[in-house]
């Protein structure tokens, strides 16, 4: 069996859309599951309470259920348990905020308990206000323990992308796939499209590890 690269050529645009889509759907997810992943961090935060039980709860229960089971029941279940008309790609988007949220609430709620607890306790003796607190001590370092542990979560959220073919979302996997059974073409769609993962992941995955790296070296670890 030969390998026809001039497939791959003449159908590249459909291919390059694929991945714009879930290029775009990866970050309206991400700015959705960083506002879920804060609300529910600052629940987390909490010792006792209500609040902190119901994070808790989110937290397990979305990161104990798998990428695909969420994706299924949003887009079949969600719009039959709330008389509601929602599309393929809003169901995308649900799916992978609620998922996203459990583990963006975990990756702030470390970027916080990183910072050394000295420096708030001396803000607060100085009596600076809470919300100055938050932005100038808190937040900076914060983001810089955070920012490995963000970008590994974004590649896997760029991955968690392809399971969405199951609903019929004009990704990489379901353009390949339609490409595939128009020409019959499938093993050089599907390599193509596994070099264009490879070309997203790759250089954040070298970025995530440097940053790792970075601050390791900077505790002295």
């Amino acid at each position: 069996m030969s390998f026809d690269v001039n497939i791959i050529l003449r159908y590249y645009p459909e291919l390059l859309g694929g991945a714009w889509v879930a290029v775009w759907i990866t970050a309206v997810s991400l700015v959705c599951s960083s506002a879920v992943g804060a609300v529910v961090c600052i629940g987390r935060l909490q010792k006792h309470g209500a609040a902190s039980r119901l994070a808790t709860a989110y937290i397990d229960l979305f990161r104990a259920t798998p990428e695909i089971v969420l994706i299924i029941w949003v887009f079949y279940c969600l719009p039959l348990l709330f008389d509601v008309r929602i599309g393929r790609y809003g169901c995308a988007i649900i799916a992978l905020s609620a998922y996203g949220g459990a583990y963006m609430a975990e990756i702030f709620r470390a970027g916080v308990q990183a910072v050394p607890r000295g420096q708030i306790e001396a803000a607060n003796a100085l009596g600076i206000p809470i919300f100055h607190i938050v932005r100038r001590v808190i937040v900076p370092p914060a983001i810089g323990w955070m920012m490995p542990a963000l970008v590994n979560f974004l590649t896997e959220l760029l991955k968690a992308t392809s399971l969405l073919a199951l609903i019929g979302v004009a990704e990489l996997i379901f353009v390949a796939s339609t490409l595939g059974s128009k020409t019959f073409a499938y093993m050089e769609f599907y390599t193509a499209i596994a070099v264009i993962y490879f070309m997203i992941i790759f250089p954040l995955s070298v970025y995530a590890r440097r940053a790792e790296q970075r601050r390791l070296r900077r505790t002295g670890n």
